[in-house]
């Protein structure tokens, strides 16, 4: 039974154990659950890029034909070697593919990468991997106040640079919904400040801060509000060139895990529960946080955020069809909150 808290996946990672090969990534954000999974694509195969070493599926593939996993895990490569198989878990169930192949272990040397979004304790597919010697559940929730700091730390002494006190402590306030747009914050301004020597505070207001996380906010705002015209003006902002969709899905994935995590039980570990006195973070409105809170329930929060991680895979595979896909995917909510809002 190897079910792995958020705090100790890193170190469980470093230190893999020998007779698990199937790992269960999941949880709300959507970035760690991708830099963790190519952690362990990374060290199960000499090359990701090579289709024969790495192989990519679906979990609506599994559901429709419970045989496949097994039959991949145990083929042998055109060329030899290691191999690793990596699935996208989608909206229908595929515990029967993974059955077969937990209670025989692949004949050859063969990892199997599951990504998830948040799952309930209860989750069929977490329990199975959380009760099976060989597989390990790891938990991927939004980075806290250490684990951000250790990130920057990180980054920092990569680029070789230092950061001034004030700007690492005004650059963490900035960072932490969704580790994909903290990776991706923190490359720019190691970019941004490349040859000063030191990060100053106005290096990070420069390139966290800029206007484009507004105007992603109203239309995320928008989209939680069901407001359909300013929606649609907001999306045409952003893709005219004021921002990009990386920016509006983030902020939309931000949103809604501040949601989630108003509305989750106690048992469900540390976070905050359905209160009128939260207010989201980036959003600072608690009248409009609150409406929001209490026109979307924690069902359809957790399948709002699995849409927009799904919608985020997507996009890293697909980036000419970013734009329509986030489109998309905000409309989507937008639809959702206006059916709401009507039937109340």
């Amino acid at each position: 039974m190897v079910a792995v808290k958020n705090h100790e996946a890193e170190r469980f990672l470093a230190r893999p154990v020998p007779h698990i090969y199937l790992y269960l990534l999941f949880g709300s954000d959507a970035g760690l659950v991708s830099e963790r999974a190519r952690k362990i694509v990374a060290r199960a195969v000499d090359d990701p890029k090579d289709p024969f070493q790495l192989v990519r599926m679906t979990g609506d593939e599994l559901a429709a034909d419970s045989l496949r996993l097994a039959d991949e895990t145990n083929t042998v490569p055109l060329f030899g070697g290691r191999r690793a198989i990596a699935i996208e878990a989608q909206g229908k169930a595929f515990t029967n593919a993974l059955e077969p192949v937990l209670g025989a272990p692949p004949l050859r040397d063969c990892t199997i990468v599951i990504e998830a979004g948040a799952l309930k304790k209860d989750a069929l597919l977490r329990t199975l991997c959380e009760r099976d010697r060989n597989a390990a559940a790891i938990q991927c929730y939004p980075d806290s106040a250490r684990d951000i700091a250790q990130l920057i730390d990180a980054e920092v002494s990569e680029s070789g640079l230092t950061i001034a006190p004030v700007a690492k402590a005004y650059l963490a306030t900035q960072l932490g919904q969704d580790r994909l747009s903290t990776r991706g914050e923190l490359e720019k301004l190691m970019l941004f400040a490349h040859g000063a020597g030191e990060i100053r505070l106005d290096h990070v207001e420069a390139i966290v801060s800029d206007a484009s996380s507004l105007i992603a906010d109203k239309a995320v705002n928008a989209a939680f509000e069901g407001d359909f015209p300013a929606l649609d003006a907001g999306l045409r902002h952003i893709f005219a060139g004021a921002s990009d969709y990386h920016g509006l899905l983030a902020a939309a994935l931000r949103h809604a895990m501040d949601l989630h995590r108003a509305r989750r039980d106690a048992a469900d570990g540390p976070g905050f529960r359905e209160s009128s006195g939260f207010a989201g973070a980036g959003y600072g409105q608690k009248e409009v946080f609150d409406r929001h809170l209490h026109t979307f329930t924690r069902a359809s929060l957790c399948r709002v955020i699995g849409n927009l991680a799904e919608t985020i895979a997507k996009t890293r595979r697909e980036p000419k069809l970013g734009p329509s896909l986030a489109a998309r995917a905000l409309w989507t909510i937008a639809h959702s909150a206006a059916e709401k809002t009507a039937s109340r």
